[in-house]
């Protein structure tokens, strides 16, 4: 039953906890990314939600359903989150050594883009994901590239081509 859930968060038994954890964890990130459309933003909030539960664990309503508290917590959180987000943004001075990374929600969205960066490369066949590896974590020249594969260097510049050209199509999709 519902309440006896509540009450055995209430009286601070770790596995009600936990199945409270497993079971709304996922829906309470997917609401929160919805909203926001980070992911980084989104795993914080779940992360503080269910810190938040814990620490007020005492003050549960036993007449409401956890998922309605959870849910309503959760909100709170993020909006708490996005408050303190756009003060940062507001008093942020930039810095000329790191403008780019100062701005906080700019690294949000650069970590998200970078995911989905990843993800794409992981996506493409494996010798053009390959080539694009070899030059850009290992910082191989197209011609150690081509020797090393035995392939041309043109070949190379062709992998190399359509992975960016496939990066830069799914950015501006991002974008528009």
């Amino acid at each position: 039953m519902i309440q006896d859930k509540i009450r055995e968060i209430r009286a601070g038994e770790l596995p009600a906890f936990n199945e409270a954890y497993s079971r709304y964890h996922q829906s309470i990130y997917q609401f929160v990314f919805k909203k926001t459309q980070s992911e980084y933003i989104a795993t914080e909030v779940v992360q503080l939600c269910f810190i938040r539960l814990w620490e007020k664990r005492n003050s549960l309503s036993e007449t409401t359903e956890l998922n309605v508290q959870l849910f309503g917590m959760a909100r709170q959180v993020m909006i708490d989150e996005m408050r303190k987000e756009s003060t940062r943004l507001k008093y942020n001075t930039q810095s000329s050594q790191y403008p780019f990374t100062d701005n906080l929600m700019k690294m949000i969205e650069s970590k998200d883009m970078l995911k989905h960066f990843e993800q794409e490369i992981e996506a493409m066949p494996p010798m053009r994901k390959m080539v694009f590896n070899l030059s850009r974590d290992n910082g191989l020249s197209y011609l150690e590239i081509a020797e090393m594969l035995g392939i041309s260097t043109k070949t190379v510049e062709n992998h190399i081509g359509k992975v960016l050209s496939r990066l830069k199509h799914y950015m501006f999709t991002i974008l528009m």
